[in-house]
């Protein structure tokens, strides 16, 4: 699936367009993705400074000698990207080389020239290559209306992110500029669908006149309001999505390049990181699911932040004082399966300080009763795991009544610990649900495929071996037709007609080939899983 091509444009300068590019680019690449970003503004060049602590040397080339590679008549896209150092996910390419030379440069292109000698038939030939390498392409365009605003805001993207400050002039011209550019994109020679906008509302101090702010937001609502109406979702209003899209002015950043995001791993709701996190999501999301981000942003956020993100553990085991040597044992169980598996114990506060959640799944330990400490881990896990395929399963001891369990928890498929099938038939339970596997019927609290293997090894008289073998036929038959309750009817059944004879030996046989046989074909029917398909199993005998 190639890259999406996002341009980020301001109509006046000072609204921080190229802090915010950068920013979100590191962003979008701590996340997983392949980031490129490109200095389009070649009037006034300056995306290299965010960059320096990771540009192991000055660039040597840039956008300048992309388009002398076209008046040479060579088509090099990748020739002129800066690699940056401590990181395979994010590149850039510079404007050019600075110096006298390249601003006299600049001065003399005619770009109306190089459009009609081929120029856009070139450009579309970079974009290729570069939406083949990368996830995302951001482009720092010029602002205001020029030739070279045109080519990011209507030739090259896909996605329009436009900045702008809380005054008229500056509203005025984004909104502007986005019509235009959708114009423009229809006398376009290339495939271009119409363009989505995303307005930023930026450098927006709320911390002093905030009666004044709250004017200035309306303002900014009513005239940017048909910017929303093509991607955000019916149920979410322009005025919420416009407090989601906002960047509060934070003087600190305001010195130097800087890139806040570096400092604020984990930034609080009045921190700049913040509401950079916040549009790199709505980005991340292709400009999607906005009613979720209306519902619980930092879940909106987690679902970006962890989508190529690898967990330390598949799974954590949540467990009460009172249920720890149970909690080991099924650790070890799982361990054996390959998993990797960490532990939580209630009260374990360390929990609550962390950002992100190191395991994928949790498995919740019942003991009688869920704590209030294991209900708020459940309700911690649901707030970061919003929108992902991230799953909580109770496993319930012998003290536990189902219909004891409340809330959220009692509305779980759970998982039982007593019967014969033990802690390790918990286990490959607990791994399958996490598969995506599905038992074809419930077996209840018997493990019966352990209790067919049980029987093969029995030792039976003639007449009770004919008797085993019609049980497994029944059972593959009651497995085909879904039939739980018989299945459970003919294990107990299957249980106590071998159970007893264990290890007798008078006038009693090993198995004949046919009965295991039987044996062996109800086995592996009953260990059968099924991908959450409601395709339906003969479950017979091959002839």
């Amino acid at each position: 699936m190639p890259g999406t091509v996002i341009t980020f444009y301001s109509y006046k300068g000072g609204v921080g367009r190229s802090f915010a590019l950068a920013n979100i680019a590191v962003l979008l690449a701590r996340w997983g993705n392949r980031v490129l970003c490109v200095d389009w503004d070649l009037e006034a060049p300056g995306l290299h400074d965010y960059f320096r602590p990771m540009l192991q040397a000055d660039p040597t080339s840039g956008v300048a000698d992309l388009v002398e590679d076209f008046v040479a008549g060579e088509c090099r896209p990748a020739a002129h990207i800066t690699r940056l150092a401590h990181t395979d996910t994010l590149d850039l390419i510079t404007a050019g080389r600075p110096g006298a030379d390249y601003r006299g440069w600049v001065q003399s292109v005619d770009w109306a020239s190089l459009y009609d000698d081929g120029f856009g038939e070139y450009l579309e030939k970079c974009r290729e290559k570069w939406t083949a390498d990368y996830d995302y392409v951001l482009l720092d365009s010029r602002t205001g209306i020029s030739d070279i605003a045109s080519i990011c805001s209507a030739h090259l993207p896909d996605r329009l992110v436009v900045l702008f400050t809380a005054n008229m002039q500056s509203i005025r011209g984004a909104v502007e500029i986005a019509e235009r550019a959708n114009a423009a994109r229809r006398g376009l020679p290339f495939d271009r669908p119409r363009l989505t906008i995303l307005p930023v509302l930026s450098r927006f101090d709320t911390r002093e006149e905030y009666d004044r702010s709250e004017e200035w937001r309306r303002i900014c609502v009513r005239e940017t309001e048909s910017l929303f109406g093509n991607w955000v979702h019916h149920t979410v209003s322009a005025d919420v999505m416009l407090r989601h899209l906002t960047l509060p002015y934070v003087s600190y950043w305001s010195f130097g390049e800087q890139l806040a995001v570096q400092s604020e791993s984990s930034p609080g709701a009045d921190q700049i990181g913040f509401a950079l996190e916040t549009v790199a999501a709505v980005i991340a999301h292709e400009f999607d699911r906005t009613d979720l981000l209306e519902e619980n942003r930092d879940a909106y956020v987690a679902a970006v932040r962890e989508t190529n993100r690898s967990f330390a553990y598949d799974i954590r085991v949540s467990t009460q004082r009172s249920t720890m040597d149970f909690a080991d044992e099924l650790i070890a169980e799982l361990e054996s399966l390959g998993t990797r598996v960490g532990k939580s114990l209630s009260g374990d506060r360390s929990l609550l300080g962390k950002a992100e959640d190191n395991a994928q799944h949790l498995c919740l330990i019942v003991d009688g009763k869920v704590s209030r400490w294991q209900s708020a881990e459940v309700e911690l896990f649901l707030h970061r795991t919003l929108g992902q395929d991230r799953r909580v399963i109770p496993v319930l001891t012998e003290n536990t009544e189902p219909n004891a369990l409340t809330g959220y928890v009692g509305n779980l498929r759970y998982l039982r610990s007593k019967g014969s099938r033990g802690l390790a038939g918990v286990a490959r339970d607990l791994m399958d649900q996490l598969n995506g596997d599905i038992a074809l019927v419930d077996t209840g609290d018997v493990d019966l495929v352990d209790l067919l293997r049980q029987a093969a090894h029995a030792l039976l008289r003639p007449a009770s071996w004919h008797l085993v073998g019609e049980i497994a036929r029944d059972l593959v038959n009651a497995v085909g037709a879904g039939d739980s309750q018989r299945a459970q009817a003919l294990g107990e059944e299957l249980a106590v007609m071998t159970r007893s004879r264990l290890g007798e030996n008078g006038g009693r046989v090993p198995v004949p080939s046919g009965t295991k046989e039987a044996l062996e074909w109800a086995e592996s029917v009953l260990g059968a899983r099924a991908k959450g398909t409601s395709g339906g199993f003969t479950g017979y005998l091959p002839e």
